[in-house]
């Protein structure tokens, strides 16, 4: 009775938060029109951090911890229910062990208005800057997906920007730097939510956020003086994903060394994938700026393959939200040291105990 009791107060201090939500001022309607809060882009402008970058400080005495959450995929009842106690549980324990300086979200954050709202308030009670792309599944059963990114730029602690007109929803930049040098830059990218009906399967980036990402890469190396390094985050995987799974196994399809003792190097699914390839991980190569590509999408697969050159990444599931497997469950981090470099570890989450709760 007690438990109904709660459930029945979280339902209804939910239901209020929304409501509040819905009568403000913010869907594009009322604030202007979407336009406003993107800003028109093209080659020939010239790059600037200071105009199209967030900059966050690392401490030069301690390493900069990012920890990566993707595929909460809470849905409308999930937060009053033992869905959404598990997830507040396994988000907790991961602050808790990583003490991270900046989370980010790989998408598929939540499904409908409620339940977007909710995990909006859990990331925001941390008081840690936090930085989140849209999945193909964001904005779903909401009043749009424009309310739904509106509610992460709206966000206090979010750095969540809407980015260059005609993108999709949320292509950003991040500088980190250490006493005044940039050493790391990250690129928060949207994958969309659409097949692509020219040639079937997941979508990608499209050719004008390619060609965004090297105008900034090129803006970030000639303000430095040099490459900067830098990580990409994005939903959906690009193809390169399959040919770095296929290029760790021999001859008897076994994983070889250093993947057959890496603690996760596992893929229990298909990689959920767009049949086109459009050619970003070749750009990312030519350029020399990204070592690393952050995935979510696919809940059942968790590695870090370097391929050539470029560590792959699907971030550990975090939550049980739609489909989850228990031993791949948690999150990622990527720790940073004053070189820009990269240490990466995916953090499980055993959720028997508060299963059992």
């Amino acid at each position: 009775m007690i438990s109904f009791i709660l459930t029945v107060l979280r339902f209804m201090v939910a239901a209020s938060m929304l409501f509040g939500q819905l009568i403000t001022p913010k869907t594009a309607d009322k604030v202007g029109g979407e336009d406003l809060y993107f800003y028109d882009w093209d080659s020939s402008m010239v790059y600037s951090s200071d105009v199209y970058a967030h900059t966050i400080v690392k401490d030069p005495d301690e390493d900069f911890v990012i920890l990566n959450i993707t595929d909460v995929q809470l849905n409308s009842l999930d937060p009053f229910g033992l869905f959404g106690e598990v997830a507040d549980r396994v988000i907790d324990e991961l602050i808790e062990r990583t003490q991270p300086d900046l989370i980010t979200m790989t998408g598929d954050n939540a499904w409908g208005a409620t339940a977007y709202i909710k995990i909006i308030e859990k990331i925001e009670s941390f008081g840690i800057p936090w930085a989140p792309i849209m999945g193909n599944h964001d904005g779903e059963l909401t009043i749009s997906e424009f309310w739904a990114a509106y509610q992460l730029y709206n966000a206090e602690n979010c750095l969540f920007e809407f980015g260059p007109k005609d993108m999709g929803y949320g292509n950003y930049i991040i500088n980190i730097e250490e006493n005044g040098e940039v050493i790391h830059t990250l690129f928060m990218m949207d994958t969309h939510s659409s097949t692509d009906k020219e040639c079937g399967g997941y979508d990608h980036l499209w050719d004008n956020q390619i060609e965004w990402y090297k105008w900034a890469v090129k803006g970030i190396t000639k303000e430095n003086g040099k490459i900067i390094d830098s990580s990409v985050f994005i939903h959906i995987p690009v193809p390169e994903f399959a040919d770095a799974w296929n290029s760790i196994h021999d001859e008897n399809g076994n994983l070889i060394e250093p993947y057959k003792s890496a603690d996760y190097c596992i893929k229990y699914e298909s990689i959920s994938m767009p049949k086109f390839n459009n050619g970003f991980f070749d750009v990312c190569k030519e350029l020399g700026s990204t070592k690393n590509i952050v995935v979510g999408h696919d809940h059942l697969n968790c590695s870090s393959i370097d391929y050539q050159g470029i560590v792959l990444t699907y971030s550990m599931k975090t939550g049980v939200g739609c489909y989850a497997v228990e031993n791949l469950i948690g999150g990622t981090t990527f720790t940073f040291d004053s070189q820009g470099k990269s240490t990466i570890k995916h953090e499980f989450v055993d959720i028997n105990k508060y299963m059992e709760e």
